[in-house]
């Protein structure tokens, strides 16, 4: 069971590190020119029809580097309590 709770708490750390490092990259982007840069990596929606139900599934993810940094931190972070 320990095991699991780590991690979970590594993941839920990760999505925090995401979430923060994308929103401070975003804040940033008009002040600091390098944080403008970003990179953008999915696949398009695409719609699975099997008659009783429709499907319609998508993933993009936009990584930039205050996103990078996020994570790092958050790793940093997670190493020092764990």
């Amino acid at each position: 069971m320990r095991r699991n709770t780590n991690v979970l708490v590594l993941i839920i750390f990760l999505l925090v590190g995401l979430v923060v490092g994308s929103f401070l990259g975003d804040l940033l982007k008009g002040t600091i020119n390098l944080f403008s840069h970003s990179k953008t990596i999915g696949f398009d929606p695409f719609t699975l029809d099997l008659i009783f139900i429709q499907l319609t599934l998508g993933f993009e993810f936009t990584i930039n580097l205050a996103t990078v940094i996020g994570l790092l931190i958050v790793l940093i972070i997670y190493r020092n309590i764990r």
